[in-house]
């Protein structure tokens, strides 16, 4: 009995049970014996002419149908198809034919199988591939419209408490000055609501703050500045906090700490602040922060090391990021310099966003996470050496970088 012959005696055998064991319902068995008669034709076909390639457009054509259910569930699958193919035709070939056309068919038909099979594994990863692909795509939609959610609330959210947090601070101002002076209770409670509404305002002046740099709203203005200056501010306004948490603040002077910079007086003593206020929360009473840096080449390095409970590596790009918390969010306390004490996770990445918008950088180093061994922390701000402003006016006015210190404003 010829190959061609002896699958034609099992075929129907074949067909019957490759789609009692897959296809669910009658009208599904029906629907799939026609598409598995298709296939075991073209198998025919492979057999006379010796070309397995006669599968493949059935075989593409199979992988293309499935649903992204299919893929999602891993259903369908042509491997599984195939394989039960192959098993049943083995066993009918035991069952009905003589031992010697039995191998004779295996042998015809393996090398068709192996082709199958290797193209139907080729197409479903291919299509696995695009799948996965898609849905990572869809997946990173769905972040970036999630971000622009966040984005958006914060800033209306910042805008909306702005007005009633005004009228809040105007009606306590107002209770003040009636109050009697000699009422030190009276006297005591509004300066707590003063306090409360101050921080409430640093709060929504922070979430501003993030909204325009979300947005690529932040404006910049340039003017001449000592770094020097700045860091004598950054010790006169943290002296009583460093005196209440027992810390040492020292300043040491380097190459470019003297030299006339053209940057963002305030946002980048804001930036500063933020990192320093970083470093006395994060370090225990007793501990030392230390501000330093050095001239590279175009730019100026100032680093701010601290000798506190230090930051993990997985965690050290994390902290720049908006609403950046670390530890337990359950165990959080307000606090800007209170030790571990809690926050918006605001002030890290307005910092990042206005020394970017500088075009400079900001990185930490640290060894890790250690509350017991305090291993600490180091903050590096990198700034563009700017001698003169990029305003041609401004540049004419300042007379491009020359202007001695005491021809310019005393405040930086």
């Amino acid at each position: 009995m010829s190959i061609q012959d002896s699958l034609e005696k099992i075929r129907p055998a074949l067909q019957t049970r490759v789609a009692n064991s897959l296809a669910r319902g009658a009208g599904v068995r029906e629907n799939f014996q026609e598409q598995l008669g298709r296939f075991l034709d073209l198998i025919a076909q492979a057999l006379v002419s010796g070309d397995a390639s006669w599968l493949d457009p059935i075989l593409e054509e199979w992988s293309n149908a499935r649903t992204q259910t299919d893929l999602q569930q891993g259903e369908r699958n042509l491997s599984g198809l195939l394989h039960q193919v192959i098993t049943y035709s083995l066993e009918l070939g035991r069952e009905m034919l003589s031992e010697a056309d039995a191998l004779e068919l295996v042998a015809g038909l393996m090398p068709i199988y192996l082709h199958a099979v290797e193209k139907a594994a080729a197409l479903e990863n291919e299509s696995r591939l695009q799948y996965v692909s898609n849905e990572l795509q869809s997946a990173q939609i769905r972040l970036k419209k999630l971000d622009k959610s966040k984005s958006n609330f914060v800033a209306v959210a910042a805008h909306e408490l702005k007005t009633p947090l005004t009228l809040i601070e105007g009606y306590a101002a107002m209770i003040g000055d009636l109050a009697a002076q000699e009422n030190e209770q009276m006297h005591m409670l509004i300066q707590g609501t003063h306090n409360g509404i101050r921080r409430m305002r640093e709060i929504v002046d922070d979430m501003i703050d993030v909204s325009q740099i979300d947005n690529h709203l932040l404006v910049l203005n340039f003017q001449p500045l000592w770094l020097n200056r700045l860091f004598n501010m950054l010790q006169a306004d943290f002296t009583n906090i460093i005196g209440q948490r027992r810390h040492t603040l020292e300043i040491r002077p380097f190459a470019g700490s003297e030299e006339l910079l053209f940057a963002d007086p305030e946002r980048l003593y804001q930036a500063l602040k933020n990192l320093v206020s970083n470093a006395i929360k994060y370090t225990p009473d007793g501990g030392k922060i230390i501000i330093d840096g050095r001239i590279l080449s175009g730019f100026v390095e100032v680093t701010i090391t601290d000798t506190g409970i230090g930051i993990a590596p997985e965690n050290q790009e994390v902290i720049f990021e908006k609403f950046g918390q670390l530890g337990d969010v359950s165990l959080h306390s307000s606090g800007k310099t209170k030790f571990k004490g809690g926050g918006p996770g605001l002030g890290l990445a307005i910092t990042k966003g206005i020394i970017e918008a500088h075009q400079g950088s900001v990185w930490v180093e640290s060894e890790g996470y250690d509350e017991v061994k305090c291993p600490g922390s180091t903050f590096h701000v990198l700034l563009p050496q700017r001698t003169q402003p990029s305003d041609p006016n401004l540049a004419k006015l300042f007379g491009a970088g020359e202007n001695s210190p005491a021809q310019l404003p005393d405040d930086f």
